[in-house]
Order: structure tokens, then C-alpha cells, then sequence
């Protein structure tokens, strides 16, 4: 496999077809002002040695000799091996509510929304940190496995939505178990669950998995989103309503996030409009030890530049050698 490790060059190739247009349009100019001295066959007959084939050559061999310089800086490379790369930093397995109330428009554009860009932003200031996301609602799943991959851990992030776990409700105590279960093996100390959520309706005991995870040194985080007022739900433009009519209005239980919190020996932080929440347990999970972590990445490409420029040095100087004047047929008068 080859990959260009300066690839924003190769947008340069773009110029490669602009290269023979711009040169047949200089001809028929040219063409025009000659033929102002005379007809063809006198205008030919006063240059005898100029050749218009040798030009079409020359302009070929330069764009040519442009692509292949152009590849050459944007640093083809090959021939990449597994190694084992350490890195140190901390597990941190973000868990997210995907159930309906978080459509809840107390934020802007929703909770969901307003979470999933939080979350972003956060990934982004993460170094050698290993993240991974759990999404639940009725039950929950592993969206995303422990990883230092935080392009795909964004990929994934922008795909979420309420249809994301087809089973409604608020399982939070199996969404903390799922996250529990899904750290590393070789972590065991600096680890973290951080649970955004509306709290809500929950169908088990989040407590009592935030008291188990504490006792295996895992922290346990709650970011609570929404707001105790409450807010109408609205799915797909129309206003959510109970079975006997009434619109469906979520609040924020902070309650029983706090209790998760204290259980798990974290912090709750209500997430506000503008600074979401998830700074200060970030900078919490600072202060933590770093831990050593072992993985198998792919590295060491060879560079394959040198023979493009290579390539580009020869057809240049095959241009400059072409000329434009025809052939000799006789070496000797």
C-alpha cells in the first residue's frame, strides 16, 4: 500500500491537463501573427528548420516531468511494518445516553447534539489518552472499543443517534457495567467513567455499579444535561406525546446523578449551555498516574520521493535536449 504523508500537494496535479491548453492557445497566436507576413506554404518555407512537432514533445516531457515532481513532494511512501509502540496516559470510557429524551431542545440543537460536540472537543485535546464510547438507552453497547485512534473515535461520535439502540428507556447501572468490562487489560489504575446523561427514568441501579467500579479504582463521572424545569421532546418535527395524549415533557434528575458520583468516587458537574461540563473532569483526570500502555501500530514507511524527483530530473533535461528545430537529415554537407 502507498500513502503520501504531505498529501495536500497532490492538488497540484490539478494543473497537469492546464499545461498543453495554455500551449496550444500560445501556437494559435503565435500562428496568427505569422501569417500576417504570408500564406502557409511561405511562411514555411521562410522558417525550414522550426518544427511544430518537436514543440508538442518538449510541452509533454515538462508536464511530465511537473506530475511526477509534484508526487515526489507529497512523500510517497511503502512498505510500513508492525511495531510495538508504548505510549502513558489514562482510560477513559465516555458514556452516552441515546434515548429519546435526549432530543429534549433545552440546549441548542438538542442534548444529543450539544453532547456529541462536547465530546468532540474534548477528543481533540486528548495526547496519548486512550478513549472509548459506550452509547445506551434500554441496554447498552460498545460503540467504540478503548483506542488512541481519535479520528475514528470522531467518526464514530457523528454517527450516533437515537436510533442508535433500538431498546428505549435509561439503563445506566449496565451502561456503567458495559464500561467496567470494556477498559483494557493492561489498565489498572488510571481509569474513568464519565456518563452523560439526562438521568432520567432510570430501570436499574446506577448506584451500585458506580460502588462496584469504585472498588476496582475506577472513577466514576456524571455530566447531567437538561434542565429540572423540563422540556417537550420533539422527534422528527412533531412533538412526543404518552399513550393517553399528553406531550412528553424530561427533566434533569440530578439527584440520582450526584449519587452515582459520590458512589463512584468522581464528581457531577451540570453540564452548562457554554462551557459543556467536561473541562474540569478532564483536568481532574490530569492529576491521575499515568499508566503504560503497549500497542501494535504501523510505522517506518519507506520514502519513495527521491525516485520521483528523479523521474522529474530526466524528462527535464530530455525536454531541454528535444529543441524545437527540425533534424538534420545529412550529418555531412
Amino acid at each position: 500500500m502507498i500513502i503520501f504523508a504531505q498529501y495536500q500537494y497532490l492538488w497540484l496535479l490539478l494543473l497537469v491537463p492546464l499545461a498543453p491548453v495554455i500551449y496550444a492557445l500560445v501556437r494559435r497566436l503565435r500562428r496568427r501573427r505569422l501569417l500576417r507576413f504570408g500564406d502557409d506554404a511561405l511562411v514555411e518555407a521562410l522558417m525550414p528548420s522550426w518544427s511544430s512537432s518537436k514543440g508538442w514533445v518538449r510541452i509533454i516531457l515538462f508536464d511530465l516531468a511537473f506530475a511526477f515532481f509534484v508526487v515526489g513532494i507529497a512523500r510517497p511512501q511503502i512498505g510500513a511494518k508492525l511495531t510495538e509502540h508504548e505510549t502513558k496516559g489514562s482510560e477513559i470510557m465516555i458514556v452516552l445516553d441515546v434515548s429519546n429524551s435526549m432530543l429534549a431542545q433545552d440546549y441548542s440543537p438538542s442534548r444529543l447534539e450539544r453532547a456529541k460536540l462536547a465530546i468532540s472537543r474534548i477528543v481533540d485535546k486528548l495526547q496519548e489518552d486512550r478513549v472509548g464510547l459506550i452509547v445506551f438507552a434500554g441496554s447498552s453497547f460498545v460503540q467504540l472499543p478503548i483506542t488512541t485512534d481519535y479520528v475514528s473515535a470522531k467518526m464514530f461520535l457523528n454517527s450516533i443517534n437515537t436510533s442508535s439502540v433500538p431498546i428505549q428507556g435509561t439503563a445506566m447501572g449496565e451502561a456503567i457495567n458495559t464500561a467496567i468490562k470494556s477498559f483494557s487489560a493492561q489498565s489498572d489504575k488510571s481509569r474513568a467513567i464519565i456518563v452523560i446523561t439526562d438521568g432520567e427514568n432510570h430501570e436499574d441501579d446506577p448506584v451500585e455499579a458506580a460502588a462496584q467500579a469504585a472498588d476496582l479504582g475506577i472513577k466514576v463521572y456524571t455530566v447531567g444535561v437538561g434542565s429540572t424545569e423540563g422540556q417537550p421532546i420533539r422527534k422528527d418535527g412533531d412533538l412526543m406525546k404518552d399513550k393517553d395524549g399528553n406531550i412528553v415533557v424530561s427533566r434533569l434528575d440530578e439527584e440520582i446523578l450526584k449519587e452515582v458520583a459520590e458512589a463512584g468516587g468522581g464528581a457531577y458537574v451540570h453540564a452548562g449551555n457554554e462551557e459543556f461540563g467536561l473541562n474540569p473532569i478532564i483536568e481532574d483526570l490530569r492529576k491521575l498516574e499515568d499508566e503504560t500502555y503497549q500497542s501494535l501500530v504501523f510505522e517506518e514507511y519507506d520514502e519513495q520521493y527521491m525516485y520521483f524527483f528523479g523521474m522529474a530530473l530526466f524528462l527535464l533535461l530530455l525536454e531541454m535536449l528535444v529543441g524545437e528545430r527540425r533534424a538534420k537529415r545529412r550529418l555531412f554537407e
